[in-house]
C-alpha cells in the first residue's frame, strides 16, 4: 500500500496523441496525479472541467496535472478536444499505473459488482515522493481541494 512520503511509482503511458509520458519526466515540478473512472461521464467531465478552470493556478504553483483512466487513446483524444482540456491525460488500458497506485477496486452499482477505478488524487513533490493521498474524492471539489493542499 502506498503511503505519504513513499516514492511514487513511475509509469510509462501514452497521451491522446500516443506520446509516451513517464512520471519521472516531471521531476523538479510538483505533480497532481488524478485517477478517474471514464471519459465523458458526468462526474469525470465535471472533475476535468474543474481542473481546467484552475489550470493557471496549478501552473503558477509549479504543478503539472496528469489525469489517468483506462480509456483508449482515441477516447482521450475525443474527451480532451471536446472540452479543450489544457492538461495531460493518459491512457492506461493495461492498468499499469492504476494497479501501481492501488486505485482499482471492486465497486457495486444497482446490486451488480464489478471492478473499476476509484476516483483518487495523489500530490507528488519535486523529488518524486507522495505528499498527499485522497481516495474516493468528490468530483466537483477535487481540483479546488487539491489546490488548497498545494498552497499550504
Amino acid at each position: 500500500m502506498l503511503e505519504i512520503n513513499s516514492k511514487a511509482p513511475d509509469f510509462s503511458l501514452p497521451d491522446e496523441n500516443g506520446t509516451i509520458h513517464k512520471l519521472s519526466d516531471y521531476l523538479g515540478k510538483k505533480v497532481v496525479l488524478y485517477f478517474y473512472p471514464k471519459d465523458n461521464t458526468s462526474g469525470c467531465t465535471m472533475q476535468a472541467l474543474e481542473f481546467k478552470r484552475l489550470f493557471d493556478d496549478f501552473n503558477n504553483a509549479n504543478t503539472i496535472i496528469i489525469g489517468i483512466s483506462k480509456d483508449s487513446i482515441k477516447s482521450h483524444l475525443n474527451f480532451k478536444t471536446k472540452y479543450e482540456l489544457p492538461f495531460i491525460i493518459l491512457s492506461d488500458p493495461d492498468l499499469e499505473a492504476i494497479n501501481a497506485y492501488n486505485v482499482y477496486e471492486e465497486k457495486s452499482m444497482y446490486g451488480r459488482k464489478y471492478m473499476g477505478v476509484v476516483r483518487s488524487t495523489f500530490i507528488i513533490d519535486e523529488k518524486g515522493f507522495i505528499k498527499d493521498i485522497k481516495r474516493k474524492v468528490n468530483a466537483s471539489k477535487n481540483a479546488e481541494d487539491t489546490l488548497c493542499l498545494l498552497n499550504k
